[in-house]
């Protein structure tokens, strides 16, 4: 198989679909938290906290044996998941808006917070167990006819997830939010310059408490995004992928489309690093597999550096906002 018949395999578009949907998440909220002049690096731990509640919300309906339609069970899953991860940022908010903390420290706390209160929250629940159990029955079989269309409809119509068109949902609500309505003006005032807002009537804490809020939200269903078509059990990890959306963040410059065709290339090299097998010039290079699993990162990381000096982030991110020195 060539190249590009292995990228136009269903196969490989699902993959894609699979490692970017939780990207552009976590990514978008990133985006949504620095926009508002917060920065948060918490995103790694507001992901593994909103999985695991997600996961256990999952596992006690199951466990219940209620006749909820699957999808409209991974929908509530991912709302309780996202009201976790808002709560959570709630944390990262106060000490870096009310007690105008450092906010890497603050988001770093949080960061190693969750993973450990997850393991020891599953070993408390579960006798000793550190995995939370759940049943995968959240793939769409098929959407009539739109599974006809060629190339795409296989990949986005056919045993897919709804997540996928979550996703792009999201995507598109967060252009409109941030461009096109009066609360999204506001919030990109406060993270470009807060004085001026604060001065021209807008409350620069409510707005940031909003982006972090929102941040947490979406984070916690990217977590639970994560988990749900690779596995059957959470062991309180998201891959790294908190911390990758930051770096997404910075080669999509801070804009919505930019962010969701960064995560997409991401998606697509991670695809190709375990796919290389199928492809013969890249599996006769002859390398060890971790040297392919490194690509996606390190295709990242040089991409990073060329763009990242292009890149406009808020003026006032990651400034604490001091109403006394206006």
């Amino acid at each position: 198989m060539d190249l590009l018949d292995t990228i136009f395999s269903p196969s490989f578009g699902f993959s894609v679909i699979r490692v970017t949907t939780p990207i552009i998440f976590a990514a978008l909220a990133a985006l949504v938290t620095n926009k508002a002049g917060v920065m948060n690096i918490a995103l790694e731990g507001i992901m593994i906290g909103g999985a695991f509640v997600g996961v256990y919300f999952i596992y006690l309906m199951q466990l219940a044996n209620t006749s909820l339609n699957p999808q409209l069970l991974l929908i509530l899953s991912l709302i309780v998941a996202g009201v976790f991860g808002a709560l959570l940022s709630l944390l990262h908010a106060f000490a870096a808006i009310n007690l105008k903390a450092d906010q890497t420290i603050s988001g770093t706390a949080i960061n190693m917070l969750a993973p450990g209160l997850g393991l020891f929250l599953a070993k408390l629940i579960f006798n000793g167990n550190s995995s939370v159990p759940f049943s995968n029955t959240f793939r769409i079989h098929e959407i009539p006819v739109l599974s006809q269309i060629p190339i795409l409809g296989p990949i986005l119509f056919k045993g897919a997830y709804i997540t996928t068109y979550l996703g792009i949902i999201i995507l598109i609500l967060s252009v409109i939010f941030l461009n096109k309505t009066r609360a999204g003006l506001r919030l990109r005032a406060c993270g470009e310059n807060p004085q001026a807002a604060d001065a021209a009537g807008v409350s620069v804490y409510k707005y940031r408490y909003i982006g972090v809020l929102l941040s947490g939200f979406l984070g916690g269903m990217g977590g639970l995004i994560y988990i749900i078509p690779i596995s059957t059990v959470f062991n309180s990890d998201v891959g790294g992928y908190g911390f990758l959306a930051l770096a997404i963040l910075i080669f999509g410059n801070w804009q919505p489309y930019r962010i969701a065709a960064a995560s997409l290339f991401f998606g697509i090299m991670k695809t190709l690093a375990y796919t290389y097998t199928a492809i013969p010039f890249l599996s006769a290079l002859g390398f060890p597999s971790v040297v392919y699993k490194l690509i996606p990162y390190v295709a990242t990381l040089i991409l990073l550096a060329f763009t990242s000096k292009n890149s406009a982030a808020p003026k006032a991110s990651g400034i604490p906002y001091d109403k006394s020195k206006r």
